[in-house]
């Protein structure tokens, strides 16, 4: 089961992998939200937990995960993984090569670290802000 994580930022979206995750919750639940959240921003931030009564996933819920991956490749803003599964930890970090964004694995002690960080600006956002800031200012001098 995956439920969505509904106290988070509007740029974030969280989910909560619980018991035995299928397909359906890819199609049903994680697929939509995303979808969502591009049709939005355009970007998405994804904080994924594991939670402590995960037990496997479902065969076709590799497909599902690649599915959602490939086709937005370029869409995710930030990812951060949190999870204590060793078999988990170390099956995305094979494939974290291919993240085109910022990519951070937690442990589940690690939330409320995990969930700084994905709130956190990058620094080229901050410098993206300062020279909006700096040409505004600019143009205001000119008037």
């Amino acid at each position: 089961m995956i439920d969505l994580k509904t106290n988070l930022p509007i740029s974030i979206e969280g989910f909560l992998a619980l018991g035995q995750v299928t397909e359906n919750d890819y199609e049903s639940v994680l697929m939509p939200a995303v979808e969502d959240k591009l049709k939005q921003q355009g970007k998405v931030r994804v904080l994924y937990r594991v939670g402590p009564t995960f037990t496997g996933f479902s065969a076709g819920v590799m497909w599902g995960d690649a599915k959602v991956g490939i086709t937005h490749l370029n869409a995710w803003e930030k990812f951060a993984i949190v999870t204590d599964v060793e078999w988990f930890r170390s099956t995305i970090g094979i494939f974290q090569f291919a993240m085109r964004c910022p990519f951070k694995i937690f442990s589940n002690g690690q939330y409320a670290e995990a969930e700084k960080w994905i709130e956190a600006y990058a620094d080229h956002d901050l410098v993206i802000v300062e020279q909006m800031v700096i040409s505004l200012d600019q143009l205001n001098t000119h008037e």
